[in-house]
């Protein structure tokens, strides 16, 4: 016999909402929009983790929170739980790893610099992409994460941030676990959100995304003029030894990819940051560099020398420092602007790469000391 009851709507997650459709939620509800402010507020600026004891609420929201908001209601309001901290012994770095409503793992970081805070926050649980490198990449793909667990991601490195005496985050990189443009909407909608002026008010400026060359995300960045910066990873200036470390490679050759770089500084007037690893005998000659010169010739660029950070699963070392200002001149004589990354919390696998979302590590108690060029 079949049953009268009406199935149950699906659940969502109120730190999904844009202001927008937090504002329709409220007038649907029978609310004036005025009230979306207050509710924003207490969510996204003052970073509450409890709606049912905000004395700035009138009567109408805080009925609505306790009808709507709850386990059981129509809105969830859950944060990711920190179940593992860990801070570089230079006390510059700090690696949160969280766990997410459905048990899954992601890491996030929070790097400190002069007059800066800087978030470093993950788009995916794992990666499809298969960088050989990459921890990420060597754990295989998960899920993409809603734009509430992104969002999630910055409201806790604000609060460990503020914690730590500083003034809060001002600088966002979307270059934690996981491809962003392949998770392109919740991203999106996860910036809209961070970036609104009566929540945490991060400027568009200050944010970058990181991909590895996808490149319909790319030209779908460039069509609808987003004002965020932009990292390409390249790591090879030929197609086999780009595929050789990025294979997805195979999928939008060197071709295509520089063909969706020269469509997106055309069309938005900003310049790429390309990203290069440089393994030690493998991608860090003069050689190397000169096709790199000639690569990125005609585009408006800045290139990113990162050396490589370790990793368990791949046997490559980061390139010696003379070896490094070397590709690094040859650049520079070709009117290539560059600059060779500031490491920071590799002794805690917080380094670009090394992210893992590893129980272990996360909760280790005594980091070692911090990694040098190697001379």
């Amino acid at each position: 016999m079949a049953s009268d009851a009406s199935p149950k709507p699906a659940k969502r997650a109120l730190l999904d909402l844009t202001f927008a459709a937090l504002e329709r939620e409220l007038v649907v509800g029978g609310l004036r929009p005025a009230h979306a402010k207050t509710l924003w507020r207490a969510l996204h600026r003052d970073l509450a983790a409890d709606l049912a004891d905000q004395s700035e609420f009138l009567p109408p929201l805080r009925r609505w929170v306790m009808e709507q908001v709850g386990s059981d209601r129509t809105f969830t309001l859950r944060f990711p739980e920190v179940i593992g901290e860990i801070l570089s012994s230079d006390q510059l770095t700090r690696k949160l790893l969280l766990r997410l409503s459905d048990g899954q793992t992601v890491e996030t970081v929070v790097m400190g610099f002069t007059g800066r805070e800087t978030a470093c926050v993950s788009t995916q649980a794992g990666c499809v992409m298969g960088c050989v490198f990459c921890a990420t990449g060597q754990m295989g793909f998960v899920r993409h994460l809603a734009p509430g667990e992104i969002v999630a991601q910055v409201r806790q490195a604000q609060i460990a941030a503020k914690t730590s005496g500083k003034s809060g985050l001002r600088n966002l990189v979307l270059m934690g676990m996981g491809e962003p443009l392949h998770n392109y909407d919740a991203v999106m909608t996860a910036l809209e959100i961070v970036c609104h002026p009566r929540g945490l008010g991060l400027a568009p400026g200050h944010i970058t995304i990181s991909t590895v060359g996808v490149v319909p995300g790319i030209l779908r960045l460039a069509a609808e003029q987003r004002p965020y910066h932009l990292a390409v990873s390249l790591h090879g200036a030929t197609d086999e030894e780009r595929t050789a470390l990025v294979p997805i490679g195979r999928r939008w050759p060197l071709v295509e990819l520089m063909a969706a770089c020269r469509t997106y500084t055309r069309q938005t007037g900003r310049r790429i940051f390309f990203e290069w690893t440089l393994i030690a005998g493998t991608n860090d000659s003069p050689e190397h560099a000169g096709r790199l010169a000639v690569l990125l010739g005609g585009i408006e660029s800045q290139v990113n020398l990162i050396p490589l950070n370790p990793t368990d699963g791949y046997v490559g070392s980061a390139t010696r420092k003379g070896t490094a200002q070397a590709f690094q001149h040859v650049l520079r004589a070709a009117g290539i602007p560059s600059t060779l990354r500031q490491r920071r919390g590799i002794d805690v696998a917080a380094g670009c790469g090394q992210l893992r979302a590893d129980r272990a590590n996360a909760d280790a108690k005594s980091p070692g000391a911090p990694l040098a060029f190697q001379d």
